[in-house]
């Protein structure tokens, strides 16, 4: 397994050719309390660096961007009805998995992503 972070803070970890996806907990601290959740569809084709869903806080609607190109296996349907759990937990509640075919060279590790909010 591996872990890489992009530069607007959505993490992906990946084993083989699926990919778990989320935010990070930076993201979900600048959010705020998060009040909803718009997931992906299953099915859905995604791009690397582009829309993936939304996600509502008390300050604002944010959108999250998919860290990988491939296609939307499973969504973590519990944040539907629970979505405050990405600010409890920002790397244990992921938003959906990613079938894909390659890590994008522009997603960092964990420390080159911490090195960019410092």
């Amino acid at each position: 397994m591996s872990l890489y972070y992009a530069q607007t803070h959505e993490w992906a970890e990946t084993e083989g050719n699926l990919a778990t996806v989320g935010i990070s907990d930076h993201a979900q601290h600048e959010l705020g309390d998060i009040v909803f959740i718009e997931l992906p569809e299953k099915g859905k084709k995604v791009v690397a660096g582009k829309f993936l869903c939304e996600v509502e806080s008390v300050k604002a609607v944010s959108e999250i961007y998919s860290p990988v190109t491939g296609t939307v296996v499973e969504v973590n349907e519990e944040l539907e009805s629970s979505p405050e759990k990405i600010n409890e937990d920002a790397r244990a509640n992921w938003i959906c998995k990613i079938e894909f075919e390659r890590v994008p060279e522009s997603l960092m590790s964990e420390k080159e992503y911490l090195a960019t909010l410092a």
